[in-house]
């Protein structure tokens, strides 16, 4: 069996109850762009997700993928990195705090980390000098393992 499959399988099932738990709904569109951001994990831009969305939906339009990584996002299900403006899928539950994104200035990779220590570290940091996130992606330029070996 594929593991992979599996687990975007049950990452998308785990989604939908999360959106049914909130009174929402993860329709056939928004579930296709969620698996797709689960299988490029590197991340995707907008318009590269609407080629792949038209290969099952020939009408796909660019307002369709936006509102639905709007509303994927907004639940927690998805993040931007702005820096590249890609779209990734959340790997993580839910988030109390803000998601760290590791993107490696070699490849582009994106990394989520969740580390609940570094974030009340930032936290506390960033009050000590009277500022606060205006984001809740922090994306931190880290090369990654297979870059820094080569």
């Amino acid at each position: 069996m594929n593991t992979e499959v599996c687990d975007e399988s049950q990452a998308l099932e785990r989604a939908a109850a999360s959106c049914r738990q909130r009174g929402a709904s993860l329709t056939a569109i928004r579930r296709e762009v969620l698996a797709l951001l689960y299988r490029t994990p590197k991340g995707i831009k907008a318009y590269d997700l609407l080629e792949q969305m038209r290969q099952s939906r020939g009408n796909a339009s660019p307002p369709t993928i936006y509102r639905a990584l709007d509303f994927l996002i907004e639940h927690g299900l998805a993040h931007k990195i702005g820096r590249m403006n890609l779209f990734v899928a959340c790997r993580h539950g839910n988030h109390s705090a803000p998601s760290l994104f590791l993107v490696c200035p070699k490849c582009n990779a994106v990394t989520e980390l969740e580390d609940a220590n570094v974030a009340t570290t930032l936290y506390a940091s960033l009050a000590a000098t009277g500022h606060r996130l205006d984001s809740p992606e922090v994306e931190i330029s880290a090369v990654c393992p297979q870059c820094a070996g080569n």
